[in-house]
């Protein structure tokens, strides 16, 4: 797994996005944010349930996360790019997440192929927003 260190805003975040921290042992663990107000993420499982904001990272995004979640990888047997990821989310839609190595650029799907849209992926936390605003369902919450 890959940790970024920096500081993260209550604006990026909402409840459901997974941050880290350095607990007592300076080991970096995960979280599941419950909570946000004042200043803090809220967290049943920190130490006094709480953390200040300035001490909470982002997940650096890897593609561990996208198979956990249940993204696909393109088949280069049946001519698509394996650098491409797809999450079928209804019967209809997905997502596509091209991995560019240190970042994930999503795409649109046209009848051509695949065009970049938006800011490149970098954190966790930023898919599951993402995901979140285009569907409004909380599947890369849990």
């Amino acid at each position: 797994m890959r940790y970024f260190s920096g500081m993260i805003e209550a604006s990026d975040i909402r409840v459901g996005n997974l941050l880290w921290y350095y607990d007592y042992h300076m080991t970096e663990t995960v979280f599941r944010v419950e909570g946000i107000h004042e200043g803090y993420v809220f967290n049943t499982g920190l130490p006094r349930s709480r953390l200040p904001l300035e001490k909470a990272n982002p997940v650096q995004l890897d593609v561990s996360y996208l198979f956990q979640f249940g993204f696909l990888a393109g088949d280069r047997d049946y001519g698509e790019d394996p650098d491409i990821y797809t999450y079928k989310y209804n019967r209809t839609d997905s997502i596509y997440i091209r991995d560019e190595g240190d970042k994930f650029q999503p795409l649109a799907a046209y009848e051509g192929g695949f065009a970049p849209y938006g800011k490149p992926i970098l954190h966790l936390h930023q898919l599951q927003n993402l995901f979140y605003d285009l569907t409004r369902e909380d599947v890369f919450m849990q």
